[in-house]
């Protein structure tokens, strides 16, 4: 009997929890700053951290879009994902780029399709289970 490869069994779902995860805390941290004077927005590409993390689950380094961006990471399970700062639709006065409306929509589709995910998975670990118990 050939053991259960749980990579191949749940896919790139439980890579993509992780960058959910990760994510909701540059988004909450976003908002937690929105009257902060002189605060940055940063986030990161979804898409290319899960691409990266299909092709290798060590290697996630994002590239800059500006050489003006300043490299930082967000480190979870064994990778960093970099971050990269918001281009503002407006400007503030006091120099915070945070939209707190566009914050506000970006977390509640991360958090929807972080249940996607999770359902997804959920309903995996109850397939793997009716298999191993034979029904």
């Amino acid at each position: 009997m050939t053991a259960i490869n749980f990579a191949n069994a749940l896919g790139v779902h439980e890579r993509a929890l992780h960058l959910r995860t990760e994510r909701s805390a540059v988004l909450a941290n976003n908002l937690a700053n929105s009257e902060t004077p002189g605060y940055k927005a940063r986030d990161f590409d979804f898409r290319e951290a899960l691409q990266a993390a299909k092709s290798d689950k060590n290697a996630m380094n994002m590239s800059r879009t500006h050489k003006g961006h300043i490299v930082s990471t967000v480190k979870g399970e064994g990778a960093s994902v970099a971050l990269s700062y918001r281009v503002p639709l407006q400007a503030s006065i006091d120099g915070n780029t945070v939209d707190a409306q566009m914050e506000s929509a970006a977390f509640a589709r991360n958090a929807l399709e972080f249940g996607s995910s999770f359902r997804f998975l959920n309903g995996r670990f109850a397939s793997l289970g009716k298999a191993l118990s034979g029904n």
